[in-house]
């Protein structure tokens, strides 16, 4: 009976870790050397592991409007960087910058994100493209 228990708890963990191995790299999904700036209105953005989601609306130069999603920090980095649930309001127009995906989607890895008050936030990673400057010891 203990080994069933044993067996079907080890099988409940390896389960629950399979997300985290479902990860993937920066270069995997974006390309380093295709930066982008955005500007439009702010959706929402979405607090969750493993990576924060960030919606935009731009509209283009034709005048037709199209939903951008840009992947940020987990929560606890966006945290750690100065962000806070109610850093970006609805309707707001924000500037994000960051890289392209490879596929051409609507989507792309963020860098910065400049809100409405012009407040400049990092929302990539600490050690990468875009990040903030390292603090003087």
């Amino acid at each position: 009976m203990k080994l069933k228990i044993t067996l079907a708890v080890s099988s409940a963990l390896a389960l629950a870790a399979m997300p985290v191995l479902a990860h993937h790299s920066f270069a995997a999904e974006y390309d380093s050397s295709k930066s982008v700036t955005i500007k439009g209105k702010f959706v929402k953005i979405d607090w969750v592991n493993p990576h924060s989601w960030i919606w935009v609306e731009v509209t283009g130069a034709d005048g037709k409007t199209a939903t951008w999603r840009a992947e940020a920090l987990p929560p606890n980095g966006l945290y750690r960087q100065g962000w806070t649930k109610n850093s970006l309001k609805a309707g707001e127009e924000i500037t994000i910058t960051g890289f392209l995906a490879k596929d051409g989607d609507n989507l792309m890895w963020s860098s910065s994100v400049v809100n409405g008050e012009g407040r400049r936030m990092f929302a990539g990673s600490a050690e990468g493209p875009g990040a903030p400057p390292a603090p003087k010891q």
